[in-house]
């Protein structure tokens, strides 16, 4: 089994029924992973989760799946240890996980904060903890944040400062888990062409979302595609190893730190 390659790994991808998660899915497929395990959040998702899994399974790949709600920390441990009785330790770990949030700061109520801070914050550390604590040495870890975090604009403090803390759980995790030459890295996005993005934004803002990037002439929608995001994961916890502690704003021109 290569150290660095895709080849023969067992692979984690929270969020991987649908989006950039599924194309995740497929893709370490195709290049060759022993088995991918996914997880999704609900229902609503189970049949893409499914259409997944079986994309997965035609490659010869093992795949399994499991619904979790992971703002619950018991249920992040449950999900790695179910990975591991079903299909080994993993190798790769990827979360996806996340929550769209745009409103005045002096519209935000408690409960939308609290479940903002839920998902976007509690999620990623409590997925890392469990990364660091199931990973194999000399595996990878990678969780998807934003392009918002170097981005200077009103109303997504609920959503990009909700983020922020994910580069240093992640700087945090990477000297930490260092020493059994794990490597941890975050990856922002600009706005996707997926259906998370488009409830939260006006009409307005899609149009100037569109326009925004430095590449979005090149882009088939003007937004970031899950097809530009991708390659950048895998090289991330493969060859890109190499790379850790980092948070990568990913996304055309749109942002920059």
């Amino acid at each position: 089994m290569s150290r660095n390659g895709i080849e023969g790994k067992v692979v984690l991808i929270t969020g991987g029924a649908k989006n950039l998660g599924g194309l995740l899915a497929r893709e370490f497929a195709r290049q060759g992973a022993k088995a991918v395990a996914i997880h999704y959040n609900s229902d609503e998702t189970q049949a893409a989760a499914e259409e997944t899994i079986a994309a997965v399974r035609a490659t010869g790949a093992e795949a399994v799946a499991f619904q979790a709600d992971l703002t619950k920390a018991a249920a992040m441990e449950k999900l790695f240890n179910d990975v591991v009785a079903s299909v080994g330790r993993p190798d790769i770990a990827i979360n996806t996980v996340g929550m769209v949030v745009k409103q005045p700061i002096m519209e935000v109520t408690e409960a939308v904060f609290d479940q903002s801070c839920a998902v976007n914050v509690k999620t990623a550390f409590f997925f890392l903890k469990e990364a660091g604590k199931h990973v194999n040495d000399n595996g990878k870890i990678c969780t998807i944040v934003t392009s918002l975090l170097g981005a200077y604009t009103p109303f997504y403090a609920a959503y990009e400062g909700l983020k922020a803390p994910v580069e240093h759980f992640t700087r945090s995790a990477s000297k930490e888990f260092g020493a059994r030459g794990i490597s941890v890295t975050a990856i922002g996005p600009g706005p996707m062409d997926t259906p998370f993005f488009y409830p939260a934004e006006e009409k307005e803002a899609v149009e100037y979302h569109k326009t925004a990037a430095a590449l979005s002439p090149f882009s088939k929608t003007g937004l970031t595609d899950i097809e530009d995001i991708a390659p950048w994961i895998v090289f991330m916890v493969s060859d890109g190893w190499w790379m850790t502690g980092q948070t990568i704003l990913v996304n055309g021109g749109y942002t920059t730190k």
